[in-house]
């Protein structure tokens, strides 16, 4: 049985302005970059990229992305883009893209969702199993934790 010090990830923090990618597993990435966001083309071959340049081999990945999206997993467009107002990124399908170009599990979650997770495992709401994290930048936003979980609303 491998324990999880042997695991390794890769996070994408999918911004509107920027990707942020990291390969690791605790707080401390052993690699990231910043990958602007231009057309989903491109970023996302940018990013598919990073990850096989790396030569580690990743257990899974999670996105973290700018909205709206599908995050009902029995949905067939589940770790999709939907409507959003940032053109050419509407439908979308993050999830199956990366999965199929690198072979690994893939969770999405909302950008607060995913910030609100980093809290809760290595920040200031460890040891919580309720909490908000709330956001102010571009927009503002929220993560919210209720009994372990993230609350999509």
């Amino acid at each position: 049985m491998v324990s999880s010090d042997e695991l390794l990830f890769g996070g994408i923090e999918a911004g509107g302005s920027k990707f942020r990618v990291a390969i690791g597993n605790g707080p401390r990435p052993v690699a990231d970059a910043t990958i602007p966001t231009t057309t989903p083309d491109e970023t996302l071959d940018a990013v598919v990229e990073f990850f096989r340049a790396s030569g580690r081999q990743l257990d899974a990945i999670g996105i973290a992305a700018f909205g709206p999206l599908d995050l009902d997993p029995s949905s067939p467009t589940y770790g999709s883009m939907l409507k959003t107002p940032k053109p050419r990124w509407s439908d979308i399908r993050l999830k199956d893209r990366i999965e199929a170009a690198l072979g690994v599990p893939v969770a999405v979650e909302t950008d607060v969702g995913g910030a609100a997770l980093g809290e809760w495992h290595w920040g200031a709401a460890r040891g919580l199993n309720t909490f908000l994290y709330l956001t102010v930048g571009t927009g503002i936003g929220g993560g919210l934790i209720v009994d372990g979980r993230v609350h999509h609303g």
